[in-house]
């Protein structure tokens, strides 16, 4: 009754697509001549792909899309992300503190 799936193999790779294919894939979509569906299968890509492709460089800008994988060195972080992290760590040691001082505040009594 369903359709029928394809094994993949263990050893398959991710596909992976050049920062100049992206931005020629987010052109076509906001041309708007063609569906979006019918855009990713001439272009071999799976339709949600496009559409995330056009937030980042919407998001980001040409310049700082589609930068590639994994987590950013510390200094190219935003001021944000690295506050945030900072504020957190300092949450926490604020914590542990506030329950010393409890502990030790009962032993005085």
């Amino acid at each position: 009754m369903g359709k029928e799936r394809e094994v993949v193999s263990v050893g398959r790779r991710r596909q992976s697509f050049t920062r100049e294919f992206k931005l020629e894939a987010v052109r076509l979509l906001e041309l708007g001549q063609k569906p979006a569906a019918q855009l990713a299968l001439e272009l071999g890509i799976r339709r949600n792909m496009l559409y995330k492709w056009q937030r980042d460089l919407r998001g980001n800008g040409e310049a700082q899309a589609f930068q590639g994988r994994g987590r950013k060195p510390i200094d190219r972080q935003s001021e944000v992300e690295r506050l945030k992290a900072e504020l957190k760590k300092v949450t926490e040691e604020r914590d542990i503190l506030k329950k010393a001082a409890a502990y030790f505040a009962k032993e005085l009594k």
